[in-house]
């Protein structure tokens, strides 16, 4: 199977307008401000739709695809945490973080963290944010990766790394937050249009509609029940949380111009991702499993009933049923999910590093100048590509680098917002604890009791850390 050389020119188009958007906000900026928060006058409109960009983006969209694939509309439940997630984030943080942010010219979420406990308390939080956040950022690299393999079989996955990692790379590098934020919107613009006009009713039309639907796949598959409590519970420990310690979150809300803006921001993603996304891209990757139950595949080496990589159902399918020049629309939207997540999370390990990493160690030596934070971005760029190359499997990388996140960083936050006085040196014992905690258990990939994720263990070990040591404290007083 050949890609016609008109859906090739459409997407390179599609490419070199997203590093121009990079190139013209590369002029911009002036400063490590304008280059990390964009001058904090962004507008909700912008920053709601940047937010379900980064969230949902490119891991999300094939990782849904694959849901979809494997157990139906029951996997749209994963974005109802996003929806509960972006909720109480309005409700309960962005008024007890905006203002302080504001006043004190925050760039990055640790800083919050340093405010209220210490310098180290906010050093080991950048730490373990950069760790999860190149971590993400490979998720995203390797999600395009699998989707430029399925679309051009002569590319392969490792290749693809390389192709889809320059891009995101480079205009991130160049043009900072700005040029990430108006490219997300640029890019959720496109993938809503082509899932809207594009994927869902022509994948729907071309797999014989309903009647095919209910022919071919189990009941299940149309039920919203299938799935089990303790795998619903283990999304939301690791999703929900996230919208509390998410690097890429605070610097959105620091970048909207006042509160209410950040609120309003907050809500407009809590409805994109569920139900709007979530249905969408459910409905694909159902789709693809019609298909590939239909033999649409044989012919690449997947007939039905053979060993497939459930994230490859959904371009696969998207590759053999798009006609001419709607393929190449359709392939950049998916493209701009992808990107409009990994350029994100790029800018959130930059601004860990530099922000939270090197001013802890060499404090007022990066100065204003964004030379640096570009250099910086560069090589973090580079080094979660050769991590993609790496890996095969998006949603688990993606959710390991939540979980690594979530329970080496909840509790301290929580910490900030229920505590009067909480205590740097149970911040640090809950962080140390919590993430060594997930990380030791995912390494050694053992049975966990119940079912539960491992970030659940964490999350636990690391509340009881908190918990002991600012206890022991207040007694001590």
């Amino acid at each position: 199977m050949h890609i016609h050389i008109i859906d090739i020119t459409i997407f390179i188009v599609y490419l070199f307008a997203m590093l121009s958007v990079g190139f013209y906000f590369m002029r911009q900026n002036s400063s490590k401000e304008d280059y990390y928060v964009g001058g904090r006058q962004m507008s909700a409109g912008h920053i709601g739709l940047s937010v379900v960009a980064t969230d949902v983006g490119g891991g999300f969209s094939i990782g849904l695809g694959g849901l979809g694939f494997v157990m139906g509309l029951s996997g749209s439940w994963m974005l109802f945490t996003g929806l509960l997630g972006a909720w109480l984030s309005a409700v309960f943080l962005i008024p007890k973080i905006y203002p302080i942010a504001k006043k004190h010219n925050f760039l990055s979420f640790p800083q919050t963290l340093s405010y209220h406990y210490n310098a180290k308390v906010g050093l080991i939080a950048g730490i373990i944010s950069l760790i999860g956040y190149v971590g993400f950022t490979s998720s995203q690299i390797l999600a395009g990766a699998k989707l430029a393999s399925a679309t051009f079989p002569d590319i392969s996955i490792n290749q693809a790394a390389l192709i889809m990692g320059a891009i995101a790379v480079g205009y991130t590098v160049i043009g900072g937050i700005k040029a990430v934020i108006y490219t997300d919107t640029i890019q959720w613009t496109i993938l809503m249009v082509g899932l809207i006009f594009i994927g869902i009713p022509i994948g729907y039309y071309k797999i014989g509609g309903w009647t095919a639907i209910r022919q071919v796949l189990p009941d299940s598959f149309l039920s919203l029940n299938n799935l089990s409590f303790v795998q619903f519970f283990n999304w939301i420990i690791t999703i929900v949380p996230i919208w509390f310690v998410g690097m890429t979150l605070y610097q959105r809300i620091y970048a909207c111009k006042d509160e209410k803006t950040a609120k309003k921001a907050w809500r407009i993603a809590g409805l994109f991702e569920w139900p709007i996304m979530a249905f969408m891209g459910i409905a694909l990757g159902l789709f693809a499993r019609v298909a590939y139950e239909q033999g649409l595949f044989a012919d690449i080496g997947y007939p039905s009933g053979s060993n497939i990589d459930a994230e490859l159902g959904l371009p696969l399918m998207l590759s053999h049923m798009l006609p001419v020049g709607l393929m190449g629309l359709m392939l950049s939207a998916y493209f701009s999910a992808i990107m409009s997540t990994a350029d994100s999370c790029l800018m959130a390990a930059s601004g860990n590093f530099v922000t939270d990493i090197l001013d802890y160690f060499k404090p007022n030596r990066i100065g204003k100048h964004i030379k640096i934070s570009q250099i910086v971005t560069l090589v973090i760029g580079l080094l979660a590509i050769v991590i993609a190359t790496m890996m095969r499997n998006v949603l688990d990388l993606m959710l390991y680098s939540y979980a690594f996140m979530v329970s080496g960083l909840l509790v301290p936050v929580l910490g900030t917002l229920i505590c009067k006085k909480p205590s740097s040196k149970a911040a640090m014992f809950s962080m140390i604890f919590g993430g060594g905690t997930t990380l030791t258990l995912i390494l050694l990939k053992l049975k966990l009791p119940f079912g539960l994720d491992e970030n659940f263990f964490g999350i636990v070990i690391s509340f009881a850390s908190f918990s002991l040591v600012q206890n022991i404290k207040l007694f001590k007083k």
